[in-house]
């Protein structure tokens, strides 16, 4: 490699084939291999190789290598730069790949193609001498010639001015500095044009240009247009002595000799304006006077801070909140009581309890403006509807809603946050449900409260006293903000299945109002006001399809759902709701008992249901006997009566069976009780035929009714006989 005419790099090079970016001499690239060809050549050369020779490699831009190694090679750009690997990291996900950190070494010409598999050779011709970066910048001075001094000092002169405008704090400018001291003149182009923000097509160009007076000429108007854009962007600034110099953001990629400098229009918008548009956050969002202190302290540090260090983005993360944070944001509250009682009594049925408190709350504040968000605790059985009446509240006041379950959280933390010393630190839950709903008067339900947990890590219980204390949460202390937040306009609605479990000074700051359970009563109304219909509707039923009477509801209460709430009775409507869809769906066809019947099709989801379609209710408890009333049926028997019903009956579309059925142990008798449900289903059948005939609408229920009585007259006699 060494000869009289200096260092000289080997006359057959592997050559690497790059898209991506533009490898220049002097600097310092990272490039990703993932292509067939470039990976054998990281692992059969890089890889296998034991000394320095092996290690320096040709780089050609502008060509991608093809994705199969089978493919032809596309035409390669004649002017490559030799470099050496200084750097090889591999990975397996999501596929393999490697990773090279190549430093340029010089130019050269590539003169013939050796080989192309398993990865590309070629015969090359060194253009560059590789002891000019080791030669003093006195040496060689004389050789040049008029014109080419004139280009050098004009270069040096305007990279000089470059730096000038630069804020020498930042340790990036500082090493480009000595740089700029320590190379020889004619290896500036090259170094200038890998550190300013350009287009791969202008270091084509710097790259292409083998002659040094071709190459300054190439380099200078690039210099140049960094220049004017500082200069413009110092004028639009000059009215803010802060930012009279230019702090240079970084990026990752092409570097020498560690990073690049972002000078183009475009990224100063991006990056330069980034801390004068977070600066206008601060002053814009009305934080108070000791927020406003930290977040300028912080914003300054961020200022000289470069983007490479990690203190940088826990920084702007911390600023970011700050500015995202409500501090003065809040919604008008409705304070028409007539309204919201309305409201609330449309959402729930009873609870007057709670509802008479969310109107005393309304009627003081129409006297009193400036009140305190109280602290209310409801505490009551599963599925009475704490949780909903908390967002029937928040919909009540027209104030924004935000749930925080609690349940199972044994760490102080999720309620006060981590202080920023903690790598992965992350302000609380309280202060995260602020910034997720923009104001700084939601309704907060803090969901179970009862069964928070106690661990090594502190008693969350314990960090909720001063939330829910209305003497102290004026001046919440997140430990992550490490500034007071004001929480008194925040309504705390807490929900608890009981009291034993809550710390009695917990529980000694909030209002404790008891949900009991619902009477049979209430259940069968929420079940027809609330919970049909939201079944209908959730499985794509009609009224028409499906009709639950109230006494149908009430023998599913009373035999199938004793609980205090409502959610088993909302999973048996469900049930039957699934089992409608099911005769649903199998009944959309055409009978020949249609034509007897003038149509009126109804489209739905593009299929046409005939008017004949019939909804038979067949009520609870009309098989009921008072003997052997603990026993059931075989049931192969029940399995076998179903089916014949089936087979007479081919239209109905609804099928409800009573909850219960207590048959004596003979079949013959269950036989018989099934053989009437047929006659009855039979004879719906035909009054419903004839009041659709005859035009009459209600008729036809009324004729089932009878027909129904009668049937249901002729099964006791003949039980009787």
């Amino acid at each position: 490699m060494t000869s009289d005419g200096g260092i000289k790099i080997p006359s057959r090079l592997p050559l690497l084939l790059s898209h991506e970016g533009v490898l220049l001499p002097g600097s310092t690239v990272r490039f990703s291999v993932d292509s067939p060809r470039n990976m054998q050549l990281v692992s059969q050369r890089l890889l296998r190789g034991t000394s320095l020779k092996s290690t320096i490699i040709g780089v050609i831009p502008n060509t991608r290598d093809p994705e199969h190694d089978t493919d032809d090679l596309p035409t390669l750009h004649k002017i490559g730069t030799a470099g050496i690997a200084v750097q090889v990291v591999g990975s397996n996900w999501p596929k393999p790949h490697y990773s090279l950190l190549i430093t340029g070494l010089c130019r050269f010409r590539v003169s013939s193609l050796l080989k192309e598999r398993p990865f590309v050779l070629a015969e090359v011709e060194q253009l560059d001498k590789l002891d000019q970066y080791t030669t003093p910048a006195t040496e060689g001075a004389a050789a040049e010639d008029e014109e080419l001094g004139e280009l050098s000092k004009k270069f040096y002169q305007a990279a000089v001015q470059l730096l000038g405008m630069l804020d020498m704090s930042v340790p990036v400018v500082a090493k480009f500095r000595r740089l700029l001291d320590s190379l020889p003149r004619e290896t500036l182009p090259d170094v200038v044009a890998s550190m300013i923000r350009t287009s791969n097509k202008e270091k084509l160009q710097v790259l292409d240009a083998v002659s040094l007076e071709e190459r300054f000429k190439k380099a200078l108007p690039m210099l140049t247009k960094q220049i004017e854009g500082l200069k413009l962007l110092q004028k639009t600034r000059k009215m803010n002595p802060d930012n009279e110099k230019r702090v240079l953001s970084v990026r990752k990629g092409g570097v020498f000799p560690g990073r690049q400098f972002n000078l183009d229009g475009e990224d100063e918008e991006e990056d330069g304006d980034d801390a004068v548009a977070l600066e206008k956050k601060v002053h814009g969002a009305n934080m108070p006077d000791a927020a406003l202190r930290v977040c300028l302290k912080e914003l300054k540090r961020l200022k000289k801070m470069p983007q490479s260090m990690p203190e940088y983005a826990l920084t702007r993360n911390y600023l970011d909140l700050m500015v995202e944070l409500p501090w003065s944001k809040s919604t008008k509250d409705c304070l028409d009581i007539r309204a919201a009682r309305t409201l609330l009594d449309n959402d729930h049925y009873a609870m007057d309890k709670l509802k008479r408190r969310v109107l005393e709350y309304l009627a003081v504040r129409q006297l009193k403006t400036s009140l305190k968000g109280p602290i209310l605790c409801f505490v009551g059985p599963p599925g009475v509807g704490k949780t909903s009446v908390g967002r029937s509240i928040a919909r009540t006041l027209g104030r924004e809603f935000h749930r925080i379950a609690l349940g199972g959280v044994c760490d102080q933390s999720d309620i006060r946050g981590h202080r920023r010393t903690y790598v992965g630190s992350m302000p609380g839950r309280i202060i995260n449900g602020l910034k997720t709903v923009g104001v700084n008067n939601p309704v907060f339900l803090l969901d179970e409260v009862d069964k928070l947990g106690k661990s090594l890590q502190g008693d969350p219980a314990a960090a909720l006293l001063e939330v829910l204390d209305p003497e102290q949460n004026h001046s919440f202390t997140d430990h992550y903000l490490n500034v007071a937040f004001d929480l008194s306009q925040v309504l705390f609605i807490a929900t608890a299945n009981t009291t034993a479990t809550i710390p009695p000074a917990l529980l000694d700051r909030m209002e404790v109002l008891q949900v009991p359970g619902y009477t049979q009563e209430e259940r069968v109304e929420i079940a027809h006001r609330h919970l049909i219909p939201n079944q209908l509707e959730q499985h794509g039923l009609t009224p028409q399809q499906l009709h639950i009477p109230q006494e149908t509801t009430q023998d599913i209460i009373s035999r199938y759902t004793r609980e205090a709430g409502v959610r088993s009775l909302e999973r048996k409507i469900g049930a039957i709701c699934r089992a409608v869809a099911v005769k649903v769906a199998e009944g959309h066809r055409v009978t020949k008992t249609e034509d007897l019947i003038p149509e009126s099709p109804t489209q739905q989801g593009g299929k046409t249901l005939s008017s004949l379609s019939l909804c038979v209710i067949i009520r609870a408890g009309t098989f009921k006997h008072k003997y052997n009333q603990n026993t059931m049926a075989n049931i192969e028997t029940i399995k076998y009566c179903i089916q014949y019903i089936v087979k007479i009956v081919d239209q109905v579309t609804v099928l409800i069976l009573p909850p219960a059925i207590y048959t004596s142990t003979y079949n013959g008798r269950v036989i018989r009780e099934f053989l009437q449900m047929t006659r009855l289903i039979a004879v719906l059948k035909v009054c419903s035929v004839a009041g659709e005939k005859e035009g009459r609408q209600g008729s036809s229920q009324g004729s089932a009714d009878s027909a129904y009585q009668t049937v249901r007259h002729s099964s006791v006699i003949s039980q009787t006989s």
